[in-house]
Order: C-alpha cells, then structure tokens, then sequence
C-alpha cells in the first residue's frame, strides 16, 4: 500500500497556449492535451490589436490556460521589459475566460536559436521563427514544472473581482 507522499505528481490534461511578448511581436506555442508536443503556433504583431488577435487565438484554441513568458533578470528581479509584460498580461487575463500564469522564460530566446540554428536556419531566417519558437521553449519548460510538482507552473495574473 503506498501513501499519498509516494504518488506520482498530478498533470492536468489538457491544451495549453504560451507567449513570448516582445515589443515588435509576441510569439505564440501550443501544446497538444498531455503536454507531450509544445509547437511554434503563430507570431502576432504587437501593437494596437495585439490583445484582439491573441483573444482570437485563445478563442479557437480553447487552452486550459495561458502561459506567459515573463522576462526576469539573470538575478531573478524584474526589470522593465518584465514591468511591461506584467501589464500586458493583466490586460490579457481582464479579457479572458481561462487563466493566465506567468513563468519565468530567462534564457528561452537562447534555447530557441539555438534549436534553429542547430535545425538549419541562418540567422536572418530565425527572424521570423524565433518568437514563436520562444514560445514554445516557454511552454516546454511550464510543463515540465508542471510534471515535477504537480501544481500549475509560475504565477496566476489576478483580475480584479475575479477569483480563478
């Protein structure tokens, strides 16, 4: 008889969505319902309609949750461009059904190219994958930590008067 110590950590089963926003684009990844495939799913331009086509996103993926990547320092603080990306995904999740979690991604930009480059792409041909392939090494490593532990990775965005 084992206890419930000597259990397997829980995965919860189903489509996860992850971004990697930047200033000129966000990158987005999907995951098939076990969190076997993380796959680059599409760029979107930031700007103006930036949270429109990421709600359409979410709208015709109908993702447990969304991951985003939140852009630390090396010495774990957050910097500007993380201060950025907290805004962004409040304004995100204010607009959402599922939850948003944000997840540390130091060092995901650098998997990601290295993964291209090591797949035959040329710098100047990374341009246009990278953000999503960020993504994807985002939602690759929520997962994972998802596995290990057994609870939902990162951080929950909290919208007011809402409780997830």
């Amino acid at each position: 008889m084992t206890s419930d110590e000597d259990a397997a950590p829980v995965f919860r089963r189903g489509v996860r969505l992850a971004l990697d926003w930047g200033d000129a684009r966000i990158g987005v990844a999907a995951c098939d319902r076990d969190g076997v495939l993380a796959y680059p799913l599409d760029t979107v331009l930031a700007g103006p309609t930036e949270l429109d086509r990421v709600v359409a996103l979410v709208s015709e993926h109908e993702p447990l949750e969304v991951v985003v990547g939140l852009p630390r320092s090396l010495d774990g603080t957050d910097g500007p461009a993380a201060t950025k990306v907290r805004a962004r995904a409040a304004a995100l999740a204010a607009r959402l059904d599922v939850p948003v979690r944000l997840v540390d991604e130091r060092l995901t930009t650098v998997t990601a190219s290295r993964r291209l480059r090591e797949g035959g792409k040329k710098a100047k041909q990374q341009r246009s994958l990278i953000d999503a392939a960020a993504a994807a090494a985002i939602l690759e490593q929520a997962v994972a930590l998802e596995r290990s532990r057994g609870t939902a990775p990162g951080e929950l965005v909290s919208v007011p008067g809402r409780s997830d």
